[in-house]
Formats: structure tokens, C-alpha cells, sequence
């Protein structure tokens, strides 16, 4: 990584003075601030910085967030546009209210309009009208789930969406959505690009799963795995009250497992926990369901805990049928594991009483807790500074707990997964009490 490969792009030099710049005329970067003109380190440890082999005055960091002095865009001319698109995750609505109150009070933009059901809202062909925005209209919907935009996957003509942006004379669109999404993003930023408009394109990125890049921590994940506490804790009851009780719970993780690991520490009643980063074995002697068994027969219960995209490899399907944005369809490891699990005590001739629960969809669906209430306010404040300052093509995030504006290319470079020689993973081990590895 170098310092290149963090640089944001600009739409130009800011001379207009912002609404905000009494806030910020004489702020010096501090233990909780971070000036405009100062920087970020990419590296926090003397390893990393080490390995970078750079003088320490040209390491990498990025460009903090926050209200400039001098902004791009003049507000009483400005028009924005926002966006919500993938799947649901707690917090979209804060976000959405975030932006509008944002640009309406601080900046005093004028229009402020959402665009209906993701990026089919910019298309003619599927006949959705816009939805214009005030802080009247936005008030209170910070206190329900899911996106009051509606959303939709898959891809659309990123040509028409621009289309569509000059039409209604937008400045600036706001796009709140994961790695699909903001790869969308980053193809209409070049289209505005290759026909020289002024138009900023800033991403407030959304993962339920915690895996993009570069940010410490997506917004709404906190919400989500606490509510899947819920969960475990309920199959720990199941299997604690019957004989030879097994609780399955499987919980969302296409590619990361960072739910099922934060739900398991902070309901530590699971006895294994299963994840995409860290393959396993079924069968034989050091396999997961020997190990089960054992567990049970000598304990009288046992509490499973798995990611939707773990065991992949075992579930035997191997099909390539992909969703609306590209995603491979998972096979059902929960339903998989319940009858493997089923066949391996009839087997052994033992009885088991498993419950198996998933509760995917009531996680997602609901309202932020108050923590990720505050982060998708202050996502969505710098979200604003950075699009009225003229930046373009990045998202928002949080880095070492700072603010900061990251270059799109690379929240979609790959995918944040749990590090099966990292702390978290430890963390986890030491909680259940599982092997290492189970047959590998």
C-alpha cells in the first residue's frame, strides 16, 4: 500500500467559504480531531511500518473526514440524491435521516431526493418516482428498520443513471449499499467523468456481514449481533432442557464469519462455532461431529453456532446459480449440519433432541441499537463534508477510530474476513473450548 493508492479524487478546488467554517477555523489535529490538512497512518504498528520501507514523512494515510473550510459545491444551488441498495441492515434509515438533516440545516440545500427500490429507481423502463426529502419527512424514521427507499439487487446501465442524474440537475449522490453497490458507484462516477461533468459520487458503505475493507467496523453489525444473542441464548434453553439437547443456530456470514464470532463472545453459551475462514472435517475420529458426540454424551447438551457460508465444501451441492448481484446461492449448511447430525447419533445409536434456529431475517429487518444510532449519524454528517467539498468516487468510514474518506477501488479490493491466526479467532477458541481445527 502506498500513499498513491489512498489518494481521493477531487472535483476541484474548493473556493466557496462553509457554512461550517467557524467550527473549524482554528481546530489543530488532537487527540480527538484530526485537521484537514493532516493525515491518517495506513500502519499502527512499528512492524507494519517497518515492512512498509518508507521514510516515516511518506507513509501512507488517509485523507481525514470532517467539515472543510472551503467547500466545491455552492449550497443554494446544490441538488442531491440518495439511494439505498442490496440487502437490509440496522441503521439505513438513520443514515438516510443523517443526510437529510445534514444538508438541510448546516448547508441549507434546497432539494434533497430519494431514489425508489436501489438503482432501478434512476431507470424509466421500471416507472418509479422520486421521493423528495425534508427534515419533516425524515423525523422519526430512524426509529423502524429497514430502508424507507425500498432496495433491489442487481446491476443497471450505469449511462442511464447518469442520464438520468443530469435530467435532474443533481450535484451529488449519495449511495448506500455494500461491494456490488459501490462497484455500481464506481461505474457511474466514470461515466460522469468521461462526459466532464461536476457531479460527486460518495458511498456510505453497508454490510451486515462486516466485510468490507479498510472501515473498523460496518455500520449496523453491533445491532446485528447482539440481536443474534437472542438466539443463542434460546438454543442453549432448548438444549439444556432435553436429553442429549443440541441448539443450531445459524447465523448471516456469506464470506465472514464476525457475527457468528461477536454473538458467540457476547452470548458465551456456544460450545462450537463455525465460520467460512476456517475449514473443517465432518467425519473421522478428529471430525466435528465425532468431537459432538463426545461433547454430548459426557455433557447431556451442546450449542452450535454457524455461518451461512461455512462448510460450503461438505454440503455436496456445488452449483454455480448466482443471485441478482453475482452472488453464488449458498447451499443451507443449517439444514445440512441438522441431518448429518441426525444420521451421526442414529448411527451411534443415541439418541438426540436438536433444535435448529435461523434467525436471519429478524436481525436484519431491525431498528439500530443506540450505538449504531450514533455511528450512522456521524457516517452520514461526514458523508455530506466530503460530497459539498467536491470529493468523489470514495466512501466514509472509520479507521483506528478515526473519520476518513477511502478510495472506493479499494473498499471493493476484498473482502474483510476473520483472521484464523488473529485475536478474535483466539478469543473465540478459548470461549467454546473447540479444537483448533477439526480433522485438518
Amino acid at each position: 500500500m502506498n500513499a498513491a493508492d489512498l489518494a481521493v479524487k477531487s472535483l476541484g478546488e474548493c473556493r466557496i467559504a462553509s457554512p461550517l467554517q467557524e467550527h473549524v477555523a482554528n481546530r489543530r489535529t488532537t487527540p480527538h480531531y484530526v485537521a484537514e490538512e493532516d493525515r491518517v497512518l495506513f500502519h499502527d504498528t512499528t512492524t507494519l511500518i517497518r515492512e512498509a520501507g518508507v521514510p516515516l514523512e511518506e507513509l501512507p494515510g488517509f485523507e481525514p473526514a470532517g467539515p472543510r473550510r472551503k467547500i466545491f459545491f455552492e449550497p443554494a444551488k446544490t441538488r442531491v440524491g440518495i439511494v439505498t441498495c442490496g440487502g437490509l441492515c440496522p441503521g439505513i434509515n438513520d443514515v438516510i435521516r443523517g443526510l437529510v438533516m445534514e444538508l438541510s440545516f448546516h448547508y441549507e440545500v434546497q432539494r434533497i431526493v430519494g431514489f425508489r427500490n436501489g438503482y432501478q429507481g434512476f431507470i424509466p423502463k421500471y416507472g418509479h418516482d422520486v421521493v423528495d426529502f425534508t427534515p419533516d419527512a425524515v423525523s422519526d424514521i430512524d426509529e423502524v428498520g429497514g430502508t424507507i427507499l425500498g432496495t433491489s439487487r442487481g446491476a443497471q446501465d450505469p449511462g442511464e443513471i447518469v442520464d438520468c442524474l443530469e435530467r435532474m440537475h443533481l450535484s451529488v449522490l449519495f449511495v448506500i449499499g455494500g461491494d456490488g453497490t459501490l462497484r455500481g458507484a464506481m461505474q457511474i462516477a466514470r461515466v460522469i467523468e468521461e462526459r466532464g461533468l461536476k457531479i460527486a459520487v460518495v458511498g456510505v458503505p453497508k454490510t451486515i456481514d462486516n466485510d468490507i475493507p479498510y472501515i473498523d467496523q460496518s455500520f449496523g453489525f453491533q445491532t446485528a449481533f447482539a440481536e443474534a444473542t437472542a438466539a443463542i441464548r434460546a438454543a442453549h434453553v432448548e438444549a439444556k432442557a432435553a436429553p442429549n439437547g443440541v441448539g443450531l443456530v445459524k447465523l448471516m456470514g456469506r464470506h465472514s464469519g464476525f457475527i457468528a464470532c461477536y454473538a458467540s463472545l457476547a452470548e458465551p453459551d456456544a460450545n462450537y462455532v463455525l465460520i467460512p475462514e476456517v475449514p473443517f472435517s465432518l467425519d473421522g475420529p478428529n471430525g466435528f461431529l465425532a468431537h459432538l458426540l463426545d461433547r454430548v454424551r459426557s455433557r447431556g447438551h451442546a450449542v452450535i453456532v454457524v455461518a451461512e457460508g461455512a462448510g460450503q465444501h461438505l454440503c455436496g451441492t456445488g452449483g454455480d446459480a448466482r443471485d441478482a448481484s453475482g452472488n453464488r446461492r449458498l447451499d443451507d449448511v443449517g439444514l445440512f449440519l441438522r441431518q448429518r447430525i441426525a444420521e451421526h447419533f442414529a448411527a451411534a445409536n443415541t439418541e438426540v433432541n436438536l433444535k435448529y434456529i435461523d434467525p436471519s431475517y429478524l436481525i436484519r429487518s431491525v431498528a439500530s441499537n443506540a450505538y449504531d444510532s450514533v455511528y450512522c449519524l456521524r457516517l452520514a454528517q461526514n458523508a455530506v463534508h466530503a460530497a459539498m467539498a467536491g470529493r468523489t468516487e470514495c466512501v466514509v468510514g472509520r479507521w483506528h477510530g478515526r473519520f476518513v474518506h477511502i478510495p472506493m477501488p479499494l473498499t471493493v479490493s476484498h473482502r474483510n474476513e476473520v483472521a484464523p491466526d488473529g485475536d478474535l479467532w483466539l478469543a473465540v477458541l478459548e470461549a467454546t473450548g473447540q479444537p483448533r481445527a477439526f480433522g485438518l
